[in-house]
C-alpha cells in the first residue's frame, strides 16, 4: 500500500534521487498527479524500496496540512468520478488542424504574393502563431493528457515538438517536470534559474542577495532590462542553440532527427522564394515573435507569485502559492493554450485542458475552506504584474544591498 512503504529518494518522478528514506505517503499526491500507469511506475520503484514503516511510526510530515491533504485527495477522487481526466480527442485534432492550416497559409502567402515586405511580415506573424500554438499542443502531449497510454503521448509529443517546432522532447521533459514538482522553489525549479545571474526574484531571495552584497546585474533596473533580455531574447538567443547542445550532449539522437526534420522542411519550403538571407531572417523573426508570446504567457502565472527556497509544504499549498490564473475568455483560452487556468493545470497536470474550467469552481471552494488565496486577474493585469514584481524585488535588493 502507498502509505506504509519507505523508499530512497524524493522527487523520483523527476529522476532526482538522494539517500534520504522517505515514506511514500509524502510522495503520493505528486506520484498520482504525474503518472497515468501507476502499476508500471511502481515496477521501476521496487529497487528503491528499503522497507515498510512500523505501525507506530508516523507516515505524515508535520510541515504539511493533514486536513488539506485529505480534502485535496477527496477532490481528486471527485475529479476522477466526474470524468474530468478523460480527453476529448476531437478537441486536440482541431488544435492540430488549425496549426497545420496556419502553417500552410503562411507558405501560400509567400508563394502567391511574393517576397515583398508585407507578405513577408504577414507570413512571419502566421508562423509565429504556429510556433506558439504548437508549443501549447506539445505541452498537452508532454503531460500525457491526450491519450490513455503514456507511450502514445510520447510518440506524438516527439512529432509535435520535434517536427513542428524543432525542439527535443527529452529537453522539455527534463526541465518541465522539475518545474511542476517544485514550482518557484529556488534550486529545484529550473524556471527560476535566472536568479541571481540575470534577475533578483522573490522578496526573500532578493533581500538575501542584497545582504550578501551580490550584484551580478543592476537588479533595481531589472523591470526595464526585462524588455530586452526577457521576452525578445529567450528563444532566439538562448533556447535556439541550447536545445542542440542538450540533444547532442545527452545523445538524444531520435530527438535530434526530429529537430533536423523541422529545419530541413523550413528551409526547403522558403529557400526558393526568399534565398538564404531571407529564409534566415524569416526564421529569426518567427523565433522573436514566438519568444515574446511564450515568455509573457508562461511568466504571468509565476513571477508575480511566491518565490523562495523549498519549504516542503503539501502538494496543494505548493502549487497555489506559486501559481495564479487569468480570466477565462475564448481569446485568453486560445492565446495561452488554457494556461490561464494555471492553478488547475498544476494541481492536475494530466487533465486535458478543455476541462480546466469545469474543475475550477471545486478548487476555489477548497481554497475558500482553508483560507488559501485563489488569484485570478485580467490578462493585461497579469502581464503588468510581471513588471511590477520585478520592480519590487529589485528595490528590495537595492535596499538590502545598501543598508543591511
Amino acid at each position: 500500500h502507498l502509505n506504509n512503504k519507505t523508499y530512497h529518494g524524493i522527487d523520483f518522478f523527476c529522476c532526482h534521487l538522494n539517500d534520504v528514506p522517505v515514506p511514500l505517503s509524502v510522495l503520493q499526491d505528486p506520484f498520482i498527479a504525474f503518472h497515468l500507469d501507476k502499476a508500471l511506475v511502481r515496477k521501476y520503484m521496487n529497487p528503491l524500496l528499503i522497507g515498510e514503516l512500523a505501525p507506530d511510526q508516523p507516515s505524515f510530515e508535520p510541515s504539511k496540512n493533514k486536513k488539506l491533504v485529505e480534502d485535496f485527495r477527496e477532490l481528486r477522487a471527485t475529479v476522477e468520478k466526474m470524468g474530468l481526466l478523460q480527453p476529448n480527442h476531437a478537441f486536440f485534432i482541431l488544435c492540430l488542424c488549425h496549426i497545420l492550416v496556419l502553417d500552410v497559409a503562411a507558405w501560400l502567402i509567400i508563394w502567391y504574393f511574393g517576397a515583398s515586405l508585407v507578405p513577408f511580415l504577414f507570413s512571419a506573424v502566421l508562423l509565429g502563431t504556429v510556433q506558439a500554438q504548437a508549443g501549447w499542443l506539445q505541452h498537452d502531449f508532454g503531460h500525457l493528457s491526450v491519450f490513455s497510454k503514456s507511450r502514445w503521448n510520447h510518440w506524438v509529443h516527439k512529432f509535435v515538438i520535434g517536427h513542428l517546432k524543432g525542439a527535443p522532447a527529452s529537453w522539455w521533459n527534463h526541465l518541465h517536470f522539475q518545474h511542476h514538482a517544485k514550482p518557484n522553489c529556488f534550486r529545484k525549479d529550473p524556471d527560476v534559474n535566472m536568479h541571481p545571474l540575470f534577475f533578483a526574484l522573490g522578496k526573500t531571495l532578493s533581500v538575501e542577495l542584497g545582504v550578501q552584497k551580490k550584484k551580478f546585474m543592476p537588479y533595481n533596473h531589472q523591470h526595464k532590462y526585462f524588455f530586452i533580455i526577457g521576452p525578445p531574447a529567450l528563444v532566439p538567443l538562448y533556447f535556439q542553440w541550447y536545445i542542440f547542445y542538450f540533444a547532442v550532449q545527452r545523445k538524444q539522437w531520435v530527438d535530434l532527427a526530429w529537430m533536423l526534420s523541422f529545419y530541413i522542411r523550413f528551409f526547403l519550403t522558403y529557400l526558393p522564394f526568399l534565398g538564404v538571407k531571407g529564409t534566415l531572417g524569416l526564421h529569426l523573426l518567427v523565433r522573436f515573435i514566438e519568444s515574446n508570446w511564450f515568455v509573457w504567457v508562461t511568466q504571468m502565472n509565476h513571477i508575480p507569485m511566491h518565490i523562495d527556497y523549498d519549504k516542503n509544504v503539501d502538494w496543494f499549498s505548493t502549487q497555489l502559492q506559486a501559481t495564479c490564473n487569468v480570466h477565462q475568455s475564448l481569446f485568453n483560452d486560445w492565446f495561452s493554450g488554457h494556461l490561464n487556468f494555471q492553478i488547475e493545470h498544476h494541481l492536475f497536470p494530466t487533465m486535458p485542458r478543455h476541462n480546466y474550467w469545469k474543475v475550477a469552481p471545486l478548487v476555489k471552494s477548497l481554497c475558500a475552506k482553508h483560507g488559501i488565496e485563489y488569484q485570478c486577474k485580467p490578462l493585461l493585469t497579469a502581464f503588468a504584474d510581471i513588471v511590477h514584481s520585478l520592480k519590487d524585488s529589485g528595490e528590495l535588493w537595492l535596499d538590502a544591498y545598501l543598508h543591511k
